[in-house]
């Protein structure tokens, strides 16, 4: 049985992706690219935000699983079903769209 893809995102979830670009979470972009290409994939909520400032102690242990998979503390990534890991929201959104599920 194969893996499920993993979106890894930030505490704000996959919430406003659906936002015009500028205003739109990135996160959030991301995931319904995934949505809209029909993709399925499970979500991995990660904590340490870039501008929440009282996350900055925690945030490299918070983010470590990403660090380990990504080689950077931003999310959103995404881990395919073969481990190839897609590091940031135009390169997922791009993805999503080239890979279409539907």
């Amino acid at each position: 049985m194969l893996a499920a893809m993993v979106l890894y995102v930030c505490a704000n979830g996959t919430h406003f992706g659906g936002l015009p670009k500028p205003i739109a979470h990135p996160c959030g972009r991301a995931a319904k690219a995934l949505d809209d290409a029909g993709h399925s994939y499970q979500v991995k909520k990660v904590k340490g935000g870039t501008l929440k400032w009282w996350t900055w102690p925690s945030r490299s242990r918070d983010r470590a699983e990403v660090r380990e998979l990504s080689g950077q503390n931003a999310v959103p990534i995404l881990v395919l079903d073969d481990d190839t890991v897609i590091n940031g929201t135009d390169t997922i959104v791009e993805w999503a769209r080239s890979s279409s599920a539907v």
